[in-house]
């Protein structure tokens, strides 16, 4: 059986989607750094992607791959080099998790140029806010009932990486999606004052938020993502544009329901916050 490779494999969206679509019978590479969370009978193989040929090995047989890069990557990575590893392996098709920035012009397009001139059949996944970056505020949730975070009041569409995971997987394993584009937002916009209320709801206990200055946020946010990447983010969460605040359509009809809401991916990893 032709294999399906997925790197990212531990992470928010990669460790879903290889369970979803090992559920559905699907032979499965999960490839990371590390084999932490993968489930048992999927094979895992250890690369990273800053060093593409550690790839090679898990792509003997694909037929297709999930790109996700990594923060790491998008500063140190060369796609060029990843993708000429892809083709050396036969792989006929590549699905890349970009962000809703390259759409808007915040993010750089470099990585989809480069996929698309690659040679392979390729599908674009353009998420925007993640659910999951709550996270972050776990540590002074379970500790202080605290939330911090700039522009309390500014409310943009988040989206479950669950969601995302079951469209990858959609994508991934039927035809038909050669040369799309998908922007998958969440099913409303919510502002970081309504997601702090929203896990205080789930645990039943007041979350206070205290809102940051621009300038506090961005020190943070430096300790894990590149300058340039922060400073599109914070632009997007700050002053979003019309189509930054929209709902789009691309996730409902590939999922044939209402994507989550935050309560609702809130209410799956409340032991995060507790």
């Amino acid at each position: 059986m032709e294999m399906i490779v997925v790197t990212g494999a531990t992470g928010n969206v990669g460790q879903p989607l290889v369970r979803a679509l090992a559920e559905t019978g699907e032979s499965v590479i999960a490839v990371s750094r590390n084999g932490v969370g993968v489930p048992a009978g999927v094979r895992h193989h250890r690369a990273d992607l800053t060093r593409p040929r550690t790839l090679e090995p898990a792509l003997r047989g694909a037929r297709a791959l999930f790109l996700l890069p990594s923060p790491d990557f998008m500063a140190n990575g060369d796609i060029e080099a990843v993708l000429e590893v892809v083709r050396a392996a036969d792989v006929p098709r590549v699905v890349l998790l970009s962000s809703h920035g390259v759409g808007t012009g915040r993010h750089p397009s470099a990585l989809e140029d480069a996929v698309q001139r690659s040679g392979l059949e390729w599908t674009m996944l353009r998420p925007g806010n993640f659910d999951s970056n709550a996270l972050r505020w776990a540590d002074m949730v379970r500790t202080q009932r605290t939330v911090a975070a700039p522009f309390g009041d500014v409310a943009v569409p988040a989206i479950d990486p669950a969601d995302i995971a079951e469209v990858a997987a959609i994508v991934l394993r039927e035809p038909g999606h050669q040369g799309d584009i998908y922007t998958l937002t969440g099913p409303e916009p919510i502002s970081p004052r309504q997601q702090a209320a929203a896990i205080g709801a789930v645990l039943g206990e007041p979350v206070r938020f205290v809102e940051q200055s621009r300038a506090e946020a961005r020190t943070q946010m430096l300790k894990y993502m590149p300058e340039p990447i922060v400073e599109a983010t914070l632009g997007a969460l700050g002053t979003p544009s019309a189509e930054e605040r929209a709902v789009g359509p691309d996730a409902e009809r590939l999922l044939g329901r209402r994507p989550r809401t935050f309560a609702e991916w809130a209410a799956r990893t409340i032991t995060a916050f507790k």
